[in-house]
């Protein structure tokens, strides 16, 4: 696959751009990955259409929109401790966090999917290794050629390269963000000038402190348990940036993010994508990990996520509208054979065994209790966890209530995972279980 190398932009007004690139980034910043919709669009998928007056063009993003699906390519990259800051040579390093993202303004949504970075691939002249390390051998045209080898040819339109400094100054720049830390988090890594010391609870996180939540990895799950964290964080970040008090930290949202950034992109698909992320709020926003496990300790030399097929097949037919390549077709779980975890966020203690039974007479028996949650919540979510969307759709309809929440913070061997919220105490009459 060759990607197209970006435009010259010495022709455009500094402040313009940057009032784009900063508009963006407010609208659509996530972890670390704060330029993810800050990519260009393939000839074609772009339309202008006439606006108003000064608020209308901010709104609309100009007048500038996507007029077809387009698949951007996302990646963290480490750090690179010999590189001089704003240089090149700073996005060489290995792939922290990898993003497949699908803009769809047809439905009005957004499709994101999690590459954990331990994922095992072949690269040429490599061999068998982690996708981590594709950005380091062949850059971003060897990361898009892996990716889209690996998930069924799906097409991969550009490719946006964020250094992870970018991440704590924005994070810092608008007020930081507010998080559940699970557990406490220590851990350092000299060589990534990280050091990592949370402590557990509901706080607001300043920069730094929100790029330690992101990267911790040692909780038992490794890089899939720093995915979930990612995916929290994300949501969150989402809240924050659409608070209209963070318009006025523009310019130095401006000054920030431009030297973080490596991307094939133009000046009006910059500005297309300012509006598609100020109407995804409204839209649809599914978030989910790349289904697999944990490689065995003697399996390989080395410890890897190996992709499950048929869970690869179901999400990139569900998400991205990719068919399999083989034959065999993904289909939802049956109610006998769907993993099904209950967490209790209500509050109340006993209400689990209620929807435990309540599920039972509807069909499913494969469901199983977790530990409580330790932050209470008024809502009941039915989490996505391996990406099955039509399986979550009809526990929802079967239950009469739940929000379908298409990420993958659940628990992580299960397919769906339910948080039971304070609501259910409304919507049972059933009896508190001793």
């Amino acid at each position: 696959m060759s990607l197209p190398s970006a435009p010259p932009s010495s022709d455009t007004p500094w402040i313009v751009r940057g009032l784009a690139i900063a508009a963006a980034a407010v609208t659509s910043a996530a972890l670390g990955l704060v330029m993810a919709f800050l990519v260009p669009l393939p000839t074609g998928i772009l339309s202008k259409e006439k606006t108003g007056g000064a608020e209308q063009i901010w709104r609309s993003g100009f007048g500038y929109h996507v007029s077809r699906p387009v698949n951007i390519l996302v990646m963290g990259i480490d750090r690179v401790p010999e590189a001089k800051p704003g240089s090149p040579e700073m996005f060489n390093g290995r792939s922290d966090t990898m993003l497949l993202l699908r803009v769809d303004p047809l439905n009005d949504s957004v499709s994101l999917l999690s590459i954990p970075r331990d994922t095992q691939v072949e690269l040429e002249n490599v061999g068998m290794t982690k996708i981590n390390d594709a950005n380091v051998r062949g850059g971003a045209t060897l990361a898009a050629q892996t990716v889209s080898g690996m998930l069924n040819g799906v097409q991969i339109d550009r490719y946006v390269r964020v250094s992870t400094d970018a991440f704590r100054e924005l994070v810092d720049l608008i007020g930081g963000v507010e998080v559940n830390v699970p557990q406490a988090m220590s851990y350092e890594d000299k060589t990534q000038k990280l050091k990592i010391e949370l402590s557990p609870g509901l706080q607001t996180l300043n920069g730094d402190q929100a790029e330690q939540f992101a990267r911790f990895r040692y909780d038992g799950y490794g890089d899939i348990g720093r995915v979930q964290r990612q995916q929290a964080l994300l949501r969150a970040l989402r809240k924050q940036v659409t608070n209209p008090m963070i318009i006025p930290r523009i310019p130095s949202l401006i000054q920030a993010m431009q030297k973080y950034v490596d991307t094939n992109l133009s000046f009006e698909e910059m500005l297309a994508l300012v509006s598609a992320g100020r109407r995804m709020s409204e839209g649809e926003f599914k978030m989910v990990m790349l289904p697999g496990r944990f490689s065995a300790p003697d399996e390989f030399v080395a410890s890897y996520w190996i992709m499950n097929l048929e869970g690869r097949d179901r999400v990139m037919k569900q998400y991205f509208e990719v068919e399999p390549v083989t034959t065999t077709t993904a289909t939802s779980r049956s109610a006998d054979t769907l993993r099904i975890a209950l967490q209790n966020a209500s509050g109340t203690p006993g209400v689990t065994y209620q929807v435990q039974a309540q599920l039972a007479k509807l069909g499913f028996h494969n469901v199983y209790i977790v530990e409580q949650a330790t932050q209470v919540r008024p809502e009941t979510r039915i989490i996505v966890q391996q990406g099955d969307l039509d399986a979550a759709q009809e526990i929802q309809n079967k239950l009469g209530f739940g929000k379908v929440e298409a990420d993958s913070t659940g628990e992580l061997e299960s397919d769906l995972t339910i948080k039971v919220g304070a609501d259910w105490k409304n919507l049972s009459k059933q009896t508190t279980a001793p």
